[in-house]
């Protein structure tokens, strides 16, 4: 029976993922449509995107107010809204910029309601484009209403599987989910029907659908991480709101499988131990696990409570059966020395026929080198290329097909990813400025070690005449540059201590050739920003900042039996080994956030890794550290540091 599979797929799956607006109360006001979209964001917030016309575009700051937010987050179905950002905070939009100088007085029910320039007329660029953020409280009973056909390909929908001892592959039933802002989702069954159903079975393959019915539960308090592929990682579990992992001990096939299944694949292809897809970090949450194979949560089977003796060393992972949904079959590399290297190809339209064509290579990097990689099932991305003149390829797939492509990493497939669709743009046009990737099939993986952090911070008072080196390479506010030399810069220093869990070392993209001299502090760089510091007010506002170039990645400290590899010493080799931590002391330059200028207030302290990703690694997610702050005037008290996602549980 299809349970909550087919079901509203191009209904709700749509609704859920474009977030289709109600406005069209007012016959007087056009109809339009609204999204959040944007970088690094959450559901309910974004850049505001307007759909009008047939095409999607943007909304400049110019008098836009709180009430106007509130027409936007009310209109996308959320009951108020929190705050509005300008300036292109969550990223700079494309194509129109739709509306203008709006005034709302926040009783529109549609943004098309309040006053403006006009659709399309606006004198702003997309430096401009202003970003909501909304309650997250929904209006009850909020319906979406359709008002044009979009298109929702197979990898935007997944059935995931429910218990049963007598599941087979493929999947034929289980709960309906939707990819949105890069998460599964699951869908209710408010007004679903048994036609919805059909159109499930129908683009999975099957002929008819049975029973029909959705549930709407709580998502699996397992996931997966660090693996290259769909459906194989190490496995972390949820325990009273905080992410840990589980000992391999008696990890075995049946254990596996039902992690696989609880998240919607099929059977378990492999148990793996010994943290062979990376360390995780925080608790053991689980030891000792023996499950019976029919179980419906891996949460169900036996297991010890106590994970004594057990490091993250033991960190158990699985590999599931994953059914073909034919991904690799619309991309391909070409010219490369090797299966695992080449041009990027992909078949796009063109004159109304599937044609193989490049990709321009403008904002091609390694978050869209990850989703190649991983869609021609080849694992992560090693290296993104912008120029692959030495590459030829195929003469007849020469043209560009495809272009403005940007992703977040989570995509199964890269037309997943933004792009600028039909039509195509790309300034230095193709050629030796096709897109490239080289791909591997391991990866290293940076975590900041919280405690360290959190126990080293401390102020100092510094005079500005021994800070001339530091100021040279912008590691003050921007307000040192007319200070007294006489003066005094405060500054929140701390030491920090970067693990590499992965299953590869961590080496600088750029080769020693193009490494950079900095005779002030006589060192090279080898990547020019390797971390973010930053302060944050309360609603996300950076209030001061710092900036830590990479002068030196090597080896400072080794797990027992591991061996030094990394040493900046005499222009040695670059890089952090798997094992090894590399750690910036409080007492060296750079090693700080200038907070001179700071008023005295509660904060967040923000420490982000590899922020610019130029360097592959298998889970970016544990590169943010967050802690909470406070400063009197005279002391900074820094506590309760998280790394990765901050998780909060009703009732926890």
């Amino acid at each position: 029976m299809l349970r909550p599979v087919a079901v509203q797929c191009l209904v709700s799956t749509l609704l859920s993922i474009w977030a289709l607006s109600n406005a069209q109360s007012d016959s007087n006001a056009p109809v339009i449509q609204l999204r959040l979209a944007g970088e690094k964001r959450k559901h309910y917030e974004g850049r505001v995107e307007v759909f009008y016309n047939g095409e999607w575009g943007t909304v400049c700051d110019d008098d836009f107010s709180i009430y106007a937010a509130q027409v936007v987050c009310r209109e996308l179905g959320f009951m108020d809204a929190e705050s509005w950002s300008p300036s292109a905070k969550y990223g700079k939009g494309e194509g129109r910029i739709w509306l203008d100088n709006l005034h709302c007085t926040g009783g529109e029910k549609s943004l098309a309601q309040c006053e403006s320039n006009g659709f399309g007329v606006s004198d702003c660029k997309h430096s401009e484009d202003v970003g909501v953020a909304c309650t997250q409280k929904r209006i009850p009973g909020f319906q979406f209403i359709r008002n044009q056909s979009l298109t929702v390909q197979v990898e935007d929908v997944r059935i995931r599987a429910t218990y049963s001892h007598r599941r087979r592959i493929p999947i034929t039933d289980g709960f309906l989910e939707v990819k949105d802002g890069g998460k599964w989702r699951q869908i209710c069954n408010e007004d679903w029907t048994e036609k919805n159903s059909r159109v499930i079975c129908g683009m999975y393959g099957f002929p008819g659908e049975k029973l029909f019915f959705v549930l709407c539960l709580q998502q699996p308090l397992v996931r997966l991480r660090g693996g290259a592929m769909i459906g194989e990682g190490r496995v972390e579990v949820l325990k009273n709101g905080e992410w840990g992992t589980v000992c391999d001990d008696n990890w075995d096939i049946r254990a596996a499988t039902v992690v696989c299944r609880e998240l919607g694949f099929g059977s378990a292809k492999e148990a793996l131990t010994g943290a062979r897809l990376g360390q995780g970090i925080g608790p053991v949450h689980m030891n000792e696990v023996q499950c019976s194979g029919f179980e419906k949560s891996l949460t169900e089977c036996y297991f010890n409570r106590e994970a004594l003796g057990c490091s993250h060393e033991e960190d158990a992972a699985v590999r599931c059966h994953v059914p073909a949904m034919g991904f690799n079959k619309r991309v391909r590399l070409s010219g490369g020395r090797n299966p695992y290297e080449g041009r990027v190809e992909v078949l796009g339209e063109r004159n109304g026929s599937l044609v193989w064509g490049t990709v321009c290579s403008d904002s091609w990097g390694t978050m869209e080198a990850m989703v190649v990689c991983r869609q021609l099932g080849l694992g992560f991305a090693s290296h993104a290329f912008q120029e692959t003149y030495y590459w030829q390829g195929d003469a007849s797939a020469d043209a560009i097909v495809m272009s403005g492509v940007r992703c977040s990493g989570t995509e199964l497939t890269l037309d997943q990813c933004l792009h600028h669709g039909r039509h195509v743009d790309c300034p230095k046009g193709g050629g030796r400025f096709a897109a490239g990737v080289s791909c591997t099939q391991a990866a290293p993986d940076l975590v900041l070690d919280a405690q360290v952090v959190e126990q080293t911070t401390y102020l100092e008072d510094r005079p500005m005449y021994i800070l001339k080196c530091a100021q040279e390479e912008h590691c003050l506010s921007s307000s040192a540059d007319n200070a007294d030399p006489s003066s005094y810069r405060r500054l929140l220093r701390f030491s920090s201590q970067i693990h590499n869990n992965g299953q590869t070392d961590f080496r600088p993209r750029a080769a020693h050739h193009s490494w950079i001299w900095h005779e002030c502090h006589r060192h090279y760089h080898s990547m020019e920003v390797f971390t973010h510091y930053d302060l944050l007010s309360l609603n996300g506002t950076k209030v001061a900042e710092g900036h830590k170039a990479s002068f030196c990645l090597e080896d400072t400290h080794c797990n027992e039996g591991i061996q030094k590899k990394y040493e900046c010493a005499n222009f040695g080799a670059q890089g952090i080994s798997v094992g090894c931590s590399d750690t910036y002391r409080h007492d060296i330059d750079c090693q700080w956030i200038d907070i001179t200028d700071l008023k005295p207030g509660d904060y967040l302290f923000q420490v982000v890794i590899n922020p610019n990703f130029e360097v592959a690694e298998s889970d970016y997610t544990n590169n943010i550290m967050k802690c909470r702050s406070r400063y009197d005037g005279h002391r900074m008290w820094t506590y309760n540091c998280r790394i990765g996602e901050t998780i909060t549980l009703l009732g926890s």
